[in-house]
């Protein structure tokens, strides 16, 4: 069932002949993807799966489709004045580009934690053409920076996703998806973070594939769309996990939620460790790097199993610009999702063979630590240790837990605990 609620709208849609004239724009800039059908999705779901690879783009993300048709849009005293814009990401890397394809000044604001591999890709892309700016602990903190500047100096600020140059580029997915088909299209899945890929591909699929059912995807940590369409108003959220950094933000384009209000028939909210789960798996199983918000699509499938069966089914895979320093994180988080690895305070007698005991006795064969710490401390009969301990199947935990408690080594279970969690671990 489509999202149906009260509220006035705003006047853009996007035309299919303004898509493509964006289309024929990025000719030549922004490579056609394939619509690959996975073999082991398919599979798994007993459906045929196909996968827009938008990851295999030259920035590896959809994101330079929407900034050069922005900046080759602009005028000619527009563009000789020079464009700015605030990422710490892939719009970062499409604006880059399309400045030094097109001969354009620009200036790209980042946090000053941004890290270093992100920069070097802007660098590497950019060349000459760009100056990257790293002012602010958050991209909040560079956004409000980079739109001073840019008020200041008189340039032009080129949006991430609310903008309807962006809108039309973006778009240029769902026409090529329409095009390279084979199959009726059943279900369209779209990662949405600001919302700019998802308004503009299903407003191509709602003229031009109207019986396909679109749905969007975000993480839990950052569900912008999901709480906006659920309020009937595009809202901001008070705070957002940043962990899929290419699909967290606190706010949906105006324009975007306008669109997707009418267009997408339903919304998931993925765990963050399910999208962690699909990375591992698609590397393993397909030889795909994608970075989180690019699994989204496909993560969402574990959510659609009865639903999808034997359907034709199209997961936009937004993005491969995966930062291999992120992998130990990704692991384990994608372990924890699954009930794999738990962290507890335990407490040790402070004698000889504590240790030992602990291992020997509590630990089951197929139980490794992976995390230990602990500082002996002479006045104390028990001294707290923080241990990590990955399980082999879900079930040993309950017994792991007995054990503890019965040796009198349990002191506290940290996963179900988050704020002291995120402080000790």
């Amino acid at each position: 069932m489509k999202f149906l609620v009260k509220q006035k709208q705003t006047d853009y849609f996007p035309d299919l002949g303004d898509v493509e004239q964006a289309a024929q724009v990025l000719k030549g800039v922004s490579q056609e993807t394939p619509l690959m059908h996975n073999f082991f999705l398919s599979e798994k779901f007993d459906a045929n799966i196909l996968l827009k690879r938008e990851d295999l783009q030259v920035v590896r993300s959809y994101k330079i489709r929407g900034a050069y048709n922005k900046i080759c849009s602009l005028n000619k005293e527009e563009q000789s004045r020079g464009v700015v814009c605030a990422s710490a990401g892939n719009h970062a890397q499409g604006v880059a580009y399309s400045c030094y394809k097109l001969g354009i000044q620009g200036h790209i604001y980042m946090p000053a934690t941004t890290p270093k591999q992100k920069i070097q890709q802007v660098k590497m892309f950019g060349k000459d053409a760009v100056k990257i700016v790293l002012e602010g602990d958050t991209y909040d903190d560079a956004s409000k920076l980079a739109h001073h500047f840019c008020e200041v100096e008189n340039k032009v600020y080129v949006h991430p996703f609310d903008d309807e140059k962006i809108i039309e580029g973006q778009a240029t997915v769902g026409l090529e998806i329409i095009n390279q088909a084979t199959v009726p299209i059943d279900y369209l899945i779209l990662p949405i973070g600001g919302g700019g890929l998802a308004a503009g591909v299903s407003e191509v699929f709602r003229q031009k594939s109207p019986n396909t059912t679109i749905i969007g995807v975000e993480p839990e940590g950052a569900p912008s769309m999901k709480t906006s369409l659920d309020k009937g108003k595009n809202t901001t959220l008070a705070q957002i996990d940043k962990f899929v950094d290419g699909a967290s933000v606190k706010r949906v384009g105006d324009r975007n939620f306008a669109i997707c209000k009418q267009n997408l028939h339903k919304m998931i909210v993925l765990p963050e460790g399910k999208i962690c789960q699909t990375i591992l798996s698609l590397y393993n199983k397909s030889a795909m790097v994608v970075e989180p918000a690019g699994a989204m699509s496909i993560a969402a499938m574990s959510f659609l199993k009865e639903e999808i069966k034997g359907k034709n089914v199209v997961c936009v895979v937004s993005g491969g610009n995966s930062d291999i320093t992120r992998t130990e994180e990704i692991r384990e988080r994608a372990l924890l999702y699954a009930g794999l690895k738990h962290y507890f305070i335990i407490r040790f007698p402070q004698r000889a063979g504590a240790l030992r005991e602990f291992v020997d006795e509590v630990l089951g064969p197929n139980d490794d630590i992976t995390h230990f710490e602990y500082t002996k401390k002479h006045n104390r009969e028990i001294g707290p240790a923080l241990v990590g301990v990955e399980i082999k199947h879900k079930a040993d935990f309950e017994p792991l837990v007995s054990r503890m408690k019965a040796l009198n080594f349990f002191g506290e279970y940290l996963n179900e605990k988050p704020d002291l969690f995120q402080l000790l671990i």
